[in-house]
């Protein structure tokens, strides 16, 4: 039997805020993430923004390559069991070329063939930042071969923001579709097909 969502979402009616109800537009839209987390997270307009100002800057935008980020976060949602965030993708990563046929190799990276050795070594960090892994010389040669300081610092506090807010979202059993239904944007594709 599944679980009860332990958190109610803002009253839509209690959105006024014109950037507010943009950015619900956009997450409906691109989704990662969807319109849900960010329904929870407006019940305090504070920590609104302070998640969508990160996630803007770290994962939308910043220095690192944005598809690479997107393994990252998915390889966290795999990880930590987030079917929420599992089941959701960033529509910009799409554009740049991640394919769904790498999602499904993602726990075995390591093993894989459809990585490259960039996208190896910023996953190893997410695996290391996940699992609580021991740093090593072979873990910061591979980031230092492949990425300058500042995209390995942006990857590290993205991973770090990632997997807190899957957790977290685990834990109060978020499911799509509760706020803002019908919108499919971002979905991976069997999640869009129960959405339409």
């Amino acid at each position: 039997m599944d679980q009860p969502q332990r958190l109610p979402y803002i009253d839509p009616a209690l959105i006024t805020d014109p950037r507010m109800l943009a950015e619900f537009e956009r997450a409906a839209r691109e989704g990662a993430p969807r319109p849900e987390s960010h329904a929870m997270r407006a019940n305090v307009p504070a920590v609104f923004w302070a998640f969508t100002n990160a996630w803007n800057d770290t994962f939308v935008n910043g220095v690192c390559d944005h598809a690479i980020k997107e393994l990252c976060r998915l390889y966290v949602s795999q990880a930590v069991n987030c079917n929420y965030c599992g089941n959701q993708r960033s529509v910009k990563a799409q554009e740049q070329g991640l394919l769904e046929a790498d999602v499904k190799d993602l726990l075995d990276f390591d093993k894989s063939t459809r990585f490259t050795p960039r996208q190896k070594a910023a996953l190893r960090l997410a695996e290391a930042i996940t699992w609580g892994l021991e740093s090593t010389d072979e873990l910061w040669q591979g980031l230092y071969d492949n990425f300058d300081t500042g995209a390995i610092v942006e990857l590290g506090f993205f991973i770090g923001l990632t997997m807190g807010q899957q957790r977290w979202n685990r834990l109060i059993n978020m499911q799509h579709n509760q706020f803002m239904p019908g919108t499919a944007g971002g979905l991976a594709p069997a999640a869009a097909l129960k959405a339409a």
